[in-house]
């Protein structure tokens, strides 16, 4: 098993004692995003694949980054997966692959783990082996057609089936209104996470704070009563 720089753990753990420990084994399009965005956002985090090229990449925001082929148990432990808060399984183009490899986490002890699958078939596979699942193609069209279909939604995430986190662009029918006027919970059942005023995005928010058009609001609520919002905004 390559690694492309040695990995003094204990001391990347003292230095970042306060962030999780990421993994991302498979760094398609999927996973190389994932890894890089939590990089960026300060996170160690440990890249494995069998992509040479993809791990020299790799290596440009992260000391951790691996190259092999054989995801067996005893190298995965090696690479210091185990060690890991939560494990991302970014390949998804073989079942077999996928399947094991999750299997292998899961023996590791890793808490929380995060496989992509390429069908519901596959999912329902990752689930019963105790991992969350995404897939990335089909909620990407699904936050597509929720934008499409919502003119006032810029941004959407859908947390369960119930709850969801939009960003919305408000219109002249809260202008002026502060945030107790509008009282979007009691009114709404939504609670206001973000407000952006010119550019400005603030999480503090506070009971006078003005709402104008053309603010974005980030609430989180039930999707019912964010139509409701919706409709509201446009009427």
């Amino acid at each position: 098993m390559g690694k492309k720089k040695d990995r003094n753990r204990e001391a990347g753990r003292a230095i970042k004692q306060q962030d999780m420990l990421f993994a991302v084994i498979g760094i398609g399009r999927f996973g190389f995003a994932v890894a890089e965005e939590m990089a960026k956002k300060g996170y160690d985090v440990i890249v494995v694949d069998k992509d040479k090229q993809a791990i020299d990449l790799a290596s440009e925001f992260t000391e951790n980054a691996f190259l092999t082929d054989d995801l067996s148990y005893e190298n995965l432990k090696s690479a210091g997966i185990g060690e890991a808060d939560c494990v991302i399984i970014g390949m998804a183009g073989h079942l077999e692959d996928s399947v094991l490899t999750t299997m292998n986490v899961k023996k590791l002890g890793v808490k929380r783990i995060i496989a992509k699958a390429n069908s519901a078939e596959h999912g329902e596979i990752l689930r019963l082996l105790g991992a969350e699942v995404v897939h990335p193609e089909h909620d990407m069209g699904v936050r597509l057609a929720s934008r499409l279909s919502s003119p006032n939604v810029i941004e959407y995430l859908s947390l369960s089936d119930e709850l969801d986190l939009v960003e919305i662009t408000l219109t002249s029918a809260v202008e002026g209104k502060t945030v107790q006027q509008l009282n979007i919970r009691q009114n709404f059942g939504l609670n206001i996470v973000a407000v952006s005023h010119n550019g400005a995005i603030t999480a503090d928010i506070r009971p006078d704070t003005s709402l104008h058009a053309q603010d974005t609001v980030t609430v989180i609520g039930r999707k019912t009563d964010i139509k409701r919002f919706e409709n509201y905004l446009n009427r």
